[in-house]
């Protein structure tokens, strides 16, 4: 794993994962609200901590295992 540089500044690569994961999670987020997705979780921020948590380890998991 190498660092990011951006600007002369270097930045872990788990930021950049954790970045994509934001927005993921970000879009996901809404279109499970928009379905009404929250009437049925108990906790609805477990519930978004938990899946911004797996779409994070799946990015992570994606880049070791196609990206080189």
């Amino acid at each position: 794993m190498k660092e990011i540089d951006f600007f002369g500044i270097f930045l872990p690569p788990l930021l950049a994962y954790a970045a994509l994961a934001g927005v993921l999670w970000y879009a996901l987020s809404k279109v499970l609200s928009w379905m009404g997705i929250e009437r049925v979780v108990w906790h609805p921020s477990l519930f978004n901590t938990a899946l911004y948590v797996l779409i994070l380890s799946g990015c992570i998991l994606a880049v070791f295992r196609w990206g080189g």
